[in-house]
């Protein structure tokens, strides 16, 4: 099968650009190794946004919820939903794209991998929107495999009455830790700097943490790395005091993830540093090769300090619809950076 462009990603950005690309007239194909949205469907129940409705409304479609507030992950999920339905886009959902090359002559030879079977498509043009936290960051130490350690905070009813070591001190972390403390659970929290940073907390939640922590109804261990997890404690380190135990009945290690820059090395496209960051023109967002645009998070590669969201990922739409087309690039910078959850 052959298209002029197909997208890989069924993100917010992902599925805005699909729109965007289909009210244009141009033939495209959309994959997606799971279900659109995929991102925000493994956030924690009822997690909500930072970022007000307006700026992660996609495609023109305004994003309402029941009590005007932030909106809610399952909120979003349905917004999402809808929006599909109302442009008719076509995601091929749980195809996952495991080849990139160049076809003959011109263009990309793309091969998937549903589950039944390898396909192969051909395609002019490329966008990747594969996001930018495809896989939780690891630390790397022993026990960091056991059974009731966790990368991702679960059904909280779980947690109750158990005693629940949160690692990290971002949103993350410090939502977590609340949310378990309301619902019963015996919350510690170890952070390895001295304190929490406002700036990489949501504002609401940053005064009820730190009135927890100073009465003691969470126990707060900062300064602090876990170097090892057994199936009853943890062992924290610090550069202050001696190595101590804490008792833990389940370990969340919400310390941040990291982008699946495998797509990008695919085709060629240039990463730089540790972090991966791509090479692209900011006016096209054409990389290195040409051909090969980007959207969305994966454009940040690996962010240490998150500055590229939904909310500024916009203009990576009229940016790439422009050079698709063979028009003039959108005029204006990017949105200032913002903290969307």
């Amino acid at each position: 099968m052959e298209t002029d462009v197909a997208i890989i990603g069924a993100g917010p950005i992902g599925l805005e650009l699909a729109a965007a690309i289909k009210k244009r007239g141009i033939a495209y194909l959309h994959f997606d190794a799971r279900q659109i949205g995929q991102t925000i469907a493994s956030f924690p129940a009822q997690t909500r946004f930072f970022s007000s409705n307006d700026r992660i409304a996609i495609a023109g479609v305004p994003l309402q919820t029941p009590d005007q507030g932030k909106c809610s992950r399952e909120e979003y999920l349905a917004y999402l939903r809808c929006v599909m339905e109302q442009f008719d886009l076509a995601v091929r959902t749980f195809e996952p794209v495991v080849g990139i090359e160049p076809a003959s002559g011109s263009g990309f030879l793309l091969t998937t991998a549903p589950w039944r079977g390898r396909r192969q498509y051909r395609c002019r043009r490329l966008v990747l929107a594969t996001g930018g936290t495809a896989n939780p960051r690891r630390l790397g130490i022993p026990g960091e495999d056991l059974p009731h350690v966790s990368h991702q905070l679960g059904e909280i009813h779980d947690y109750f009455r158990r005693r629940v070591l949160v690692v990290g001190g971002k949103n993350s972390a410090i939502e977590a830790a609340l949310r378990l403390h309301r619902a019963g659970a015996r919350v510690s929290l170890s952070y390895r700097r001295e304190s929490l940073d406002a700036r990489s907390v949501k504002y609401w939640l940053l005064p009820e943490i730190n009135a927890l922590l100073e009465t003691g109804a969470i126990s707060g261990h900062f300064g602090t790395r876990v170097t090892q997890i057994t199936p009853e404690h943890a062992v924290l380190h610090s550069a202050a005091a001696p190595p101590a135990t804490i008792a833990a009945d389940a370990v969340l290690l919400l310390i941040g993830y990291v982008a699946d820059m495998s797509l990008c090395r695919l085709a060629g496209v240039e990463l730089v540093g540790p972090n991966e960051k791509p090479v692209f023109n900011e006016q096209t967002m054409e990389t290195n090769i040409p051909g090969v645009y980007l959207a969305g998070t994966v454009t940040g590669g690996t962010q240490e300090k998150y500055s590229v969201f939904i909310e500024n990922g916009h203009i990576h739409t009229e940016r790439i619809v422009a050079a698709l087309a063979g028009a003039a690039p959108p005029k204006g910078p990017v949105a200032a950076p913002a903290a969307e959850i």
